[in-house]
């Protein structure tokens, strides 16, 4: 069993607000995922003229979660594919030996 990172502490800036973040992730890491919420929160508050920061942080955790899943689906759909093609080229490899 490997032991557990260190944490360091990263200072960010989401939605105008500081935040002290603890994480066993790389520091550049984390800034570059804070930066990518941000980025959304500023995107979706200029696109619908929105000025509750907690609404906009909501509705660029659900596009964010949205994105995700379908990366994720998309990621699984590939899998399979690949398995699919690999075992098809080792029937044919098989049957030309």
């Amino acid at each position: 069993m490997s032991e557990p990172s260190q944490k360091t502490t990263v200072t960010v800036r989401i939605a105008g607000e500081e935040h002290v973040l603890r994480s066993s992730a790389d520091p550049d890491y984390t800034r570059a995922c804070a930066e990518h919420l941000d980025a959304r929160i500023r995107e979706i508050r200029e696109l619908s003229g929105m000025v509750e920061n907690h609404r906009a942080v909501i509705l660029a955790a659900l596009s964010i979660t949205d994105r995700y899943f379908e990366v994720n689906e998309e990621l699984e759909r590939l899998k399979k594919e690949v398995i699919s093609r690999s075992t098809n080229l080792v029937k044919r490899i098989d049957e030309e030996l």
